[in-house]
């Protein structure tokens, strides 16, 4: 199973045949895996049509602009997160186990990190500034409520919020930016189960 220790884009789906007929999903998902390997700014539609085997005619038939596919890669890794990581803590009854695999969870999935750590370089567009402004709204409403659940007071549990969220945005920035030596899968389970028993009140 891969972890946050060992950050590194995923292997794109296989490309569709050239014949096959794409839909604007799949012209957001292969944005998004762009975005993943190289960044906002390698978003374009010649390199996307190549990576997908078909011309130009069919990116234009779903997007009249670059821009308007980024806005729809970014609207799918938005949706994307809140049904895949919110919706799946739904049935976890318990809010100190809800948080314990909140963090699990988090630790263990690699390429939505990689996204956001890309989207970050980029706050300077247009697009990508209000998603990561929604985006870090709601984690960090989540975790309050999560931690207020775990019965910490308002204050203390905001606090506790943003010092868990500054921990996942520090880690992002030690491994994927400024490169630090890469954990093992073990030093990194060390490492989570240290996160998980100083943040989660007992």
């Amino acid at each position: 199973m891969r972890t946050m220790s060992t950050p590194s884009p995923e292997t794109p789906a296989s490309t569709p045949t050239r014949n096959a007929r794409l839909s604007a999903d799949d012209w957001a998902q292969a944005a998004l895996d762009l975005i993943a390997e190289q960044g906002v700014s390698a978003v374009a539609v010649e390199p996307l049509a190549r990576r997908l085997g078909v011309t130009k005619g069919s990116f234009y038939w779903h997007f009249p602009s670059r821009d308007a596919l980024l806005q729809a890669a970014l609207e799918r890794w938005e949706v994307g997160e809140q049904e895949n990581i919110f919706g799946s803590l739904e049935k976890v009854a318990d809010p100190r186990e809800r948080l314990r695999a909140l963090f699990q969870l988090v630790g263990h999935e690699v390429k939505p990190h990689i996204i956001y750590s890309e989207l970050l370089k980029a706050l300077d567009h247009p697009a990508v500034q209000p998603v990561i402004d929604r985006i870090s709204q709601r984690r960090l409403d989540y975790l309050v409520a999560m931690f207020r659940q775990a019965g910490l007071q308002r204050t203390d549990a905001t606090h506790r919020a943003r010092l868990a969220y500054a921990a996942y945005v520090g880690f992002l920035q030690l491994s994927l930016q400024l490169q630090q030596p890469r954990m093992t899968s073990e030093e990194f389970e060390t490492y989570l189960e240290h996160v998980i028993s100083t943040l989660i009140p007992t």
